[in-house]
């Protein structure tokens, strides 16, 4: 059996080639690139299955049939957002209780943000939250990619503070992935009595290569994982209880790890190691095919790679190269033909079949 159809069901297989028949065929120049507005087409529209129950009529953000999707919205990752939202919406049985909580920069161009989402998403239920990025920018550590260290990739950080009291659970969700199944089944993770938050863990990669050498030869300092049975996860997908990050003020804890590395250099990698001194070791299990990561390769060359082993929900492109960055200079690896049927962008020099 192909890898295409161990992705899709049969059904969805047949729209992935109808969609790929149909793809625009976009000049070179990557539009994230540009100072111009990115127009996107409209979206079809995703209604409920029978059994879903309805949440229209309640209080639709406070309700506990709602399933919550947190992602940041910036210009140069805008093109993947809308792809991700229109992956998340095809594959969902559920569509229409799904309620998508937005981060964007304060200076942000929020009414602009709102127009294009409403454009392509006209019945989307969802928030933009202005975030001030002025208090975590003085915490940022220059790290092995610049892209690493934009303020934005810090706003997970503060999802509890910024998403309403009433939403006690979310799933975080990076912008260069698409879904292949239904959120529904990330969304009912089990975290068990104590865990804060879920994502898959990878225990075979080599955990003290994300702190320096200075971090593991103090001894204080390296007993933080004494404990543990500490793994590497990708923070690009998570399932986090909100009510539990609140009542433990996780926040804090974290800010407390980065104010350190701007006294001591104890790790590298931007954003994800203050999470793992927190929660590696801690965190609530997530199959590994709900988050194929690394398609976009290192963060040195970002050379194409292949899915790792295993059935496949949600393929994501961290690392350096982006599918739709790739796509546009011809210079496409394969796996990236996968996200090319969710992109929605327009360009004037599209052609539709």
């Amino acid at each position: 059996m192909s890898r295409l159809a161990l992705i899709f069901p049969p059904n969805h297989l047949l729209l992935l080639l109808s969609l790929l028949i149909s793809a625009p065929i976009t000049a070179t120049s990557s539009a994230s690139t540009t100072t111009d507005y990115q127009r996107f087409k409209e979206a079809p529209q995703f209604y409920n299955a029978p059994t879903c129950p309805s949440i229209d009529g309640t209080d639709e953000m406070c309700s506990p049939q709602a399933d919550h999707v947190a992602m940041t919205l910036d210009a140069a990752y805008l093109r993947g957002s809308m792809a991700a939202i229109f992956s998340i919406l095809q594959h969902s049985s559920c569509p229409q209780n799904i309620i998508f909580h937005f981060v964007a920069s304060a200076t942000a161009d929020h009414h602009h943000l709102r127009y294009t989402i409403s454009r392509s998403f006209p019945s989307l239920k969802f928030q933009i939250y202005p975030y001030d990025s002025s208090a975590v920018s003085g915490l940022i550590s220059t790290s092995i990619r610049s892209a690493l260290d934009c303020p934005l990739n810090y706003a997970r950080n503060y999802l509890a503070n910024l998403i309403p009291q009433c939403v006690h659970r979310v799933v975080y969700l990076d912008s260069d992935l698409v879904l292949v199944d239904d959120i529904a089944k990330l969304a009912a993770t089990p975290l068990g009595g104590n865990s804060v938050l879920a994502a898959p863990e990878y225990c075979n990669a080599n955990f003290t290569s994300y702190f320096t050498p200075t971090f593991w030869s103090n001894p204080t300092l390296s007993l933080t994982f004494a404990d543990r049975k500490a793994c590497y996860f990708n923070t690009g997908v998570m399932v986090i209880d909100l009510q539990r990050w609140r009542e433990g003020d996780y926040t804090k804890k974290i800010i407390e790890w980065m104010e350190l590395q701007k006294r001591i250099r104890i790790y590298e990698l931007g954003s994800l190691p203050p999470f793992l001194l927190v929660f590696a070791g801690k965190i609530g299990a997530v199959d590994h095919r709900w988050n194929q990561h690394g398609l976009g390769g290192d963060n040195y060359r970002g050379l194409c790679r292949d899915l790792h082993p295993g059935p496949v929900s949600l393929l994501h492109w961290s690392g350096k190269g982006k599918p739709w960055v790739r796509l546009d200079a011809n210079r496409p690896c394969p796996l990236d033909a996968l996200w090319a049927p969710y992109d929605l962008q327009q360009t004037p020099f599209a052609l539709e079949s």
